[in-house]
């Protein structure tokens, strides 16, 4: 009877001790590398942030994250394709385009911003910098509003396009400060900057990384900084809440999302790792070279923002009858 038991156990123990390795690895993850999808073609502060945030994330993961551009449809091609993805290893970098604003501008999306996602962390804003053109006689924005009041119409700002974010910011301004002013859309900001700076636009609006360069040789003048706080770059220049928009906050932004079927302690290794990444001290010195901030909140808080910013560009977009283009 003895004999028989040990053998018993012997053999249970022996069959437990076989299946640990096959049980460890099945629950081991990431157990390959990562895709962090980016719904943009390469260059822009998408891919930067992309990039540094992916390189720090490898370190503590165990496995390589590498980003692939994927553009088109305003970000809902890849969108789609993430939302719809199953291998559990595929990730999206979200934006204020894609989770904020799409869901207003078009009629109908193919993908839900809210339920298909979950919001894992902010990584970065890029401020946003109101500029005109130096020949403008206005100093700040109060002078500026001033200014458009007494010539209502009569001004242009350019944007990149319909539904970019530069548009989306000089509707923002135009709804708080109750002025009229002519939109002109361009084919990217690089034609836009072209025009404003020979005096053919008078106003704009652009992320800090395209604007900077301009400013600092005084061939554009800023009036005001889109963020809550004053920009080390630009320490004389005064917010927009700070000139009498109490509230005001425009910042083109980055986070990263997961698709929400993934299991909870996916979920909870990644906001692990992406959080202390993005709060590290490389990353935040790669994002400050092109004029980002970094962030790295917890996934509630960013879920809470995501929902902060619908809310913010909902009635903006309405108010101004924004359309995507070719719709």
């Amino acid at each position: 009877m003895f004999a028989s038991t040990t053998r018993r156990q012997w053999v249970a123990q022996t069959a437990a001790l076989s299946a640990t390795p096959w049980l460890a690895q099945a629950d081991t993850w990431p157990n390959k590398p990562l895709r962090l999808v980016v719904p943009f073609a390469p260059g822009g502060s998408s891919e930067i942030v992309a990039r540094a945030v992916a390189g720090e994330m490898a370190k503590t993961l165990g496995q390589s994250v590498f980003v692939d551009n994927k553009p088109g449809a305003a970000g809902n091609i890849a969108m789609q394709e993430v939302a719809g993805s199953t291998d559990e290893h595929t990730l999206i970098l979200g934006h204020i385009g894609t989770l904020a604003v799409n869901p207003y501008i078009f009629p109908k999306l193919p993908y839900d911003a809210n339920k298909d996602f979950v919001p894992i962390t902010l990584i970065s804003k890029v401020p946003s910098l109101y500029v005109v053109h130096p020949d403008l006689p206005v100093k700040n924005l109060k002078e500026f509003v001033a200014y458009a009041k007494s010539k209502p119409g009569q001004l242009n700002y350019g944007s990149a396009g319909n539904g970019s974010a530069g548009h989306l910011a000089f509707e923002y301004l135009k709804m708080a400060t109750d002025t009229f002013m002519l939109h002109v859309p361009y084919r990217g900001t690089g034609p836009m900057l072209t025009d404003l700076m020979a005096g053919r636009l008078q106003a704009a609006a652009a992320g800090a990384p395209a604007l900077m360069p301009f400013i600092k040789a005084g061939k554009l003048r800023c009036i005001a900084i889109g963020t809550s706080s004053r920009l080390p770059q630009l320490p004389d220049v005064p917010t927009v809440a700070e000139q009498g928009y109490k509230g005001f906050e425009m910042t083109q932004w980055y986070g990263l999302l997961a698709p929400s079927k993934w299991p909870k302690a996916h979920i909870d290794r990644l906001e692990q790792e992406a959080v202390k990444a993005a709060r590290g001290k490389t990353v935040s010195d790669k994002l400050s070279q092109d004029n980002a901030l970094a962030v790295g909140n917890t996934r509630a808080e960013f879920e809470a923002f995501i929902l902060q910013e619908q809310a913010r560009w909902k009635p903006v977009i309405a108010r101004a009858k924004i359309v995507p283009e070719g719709v």
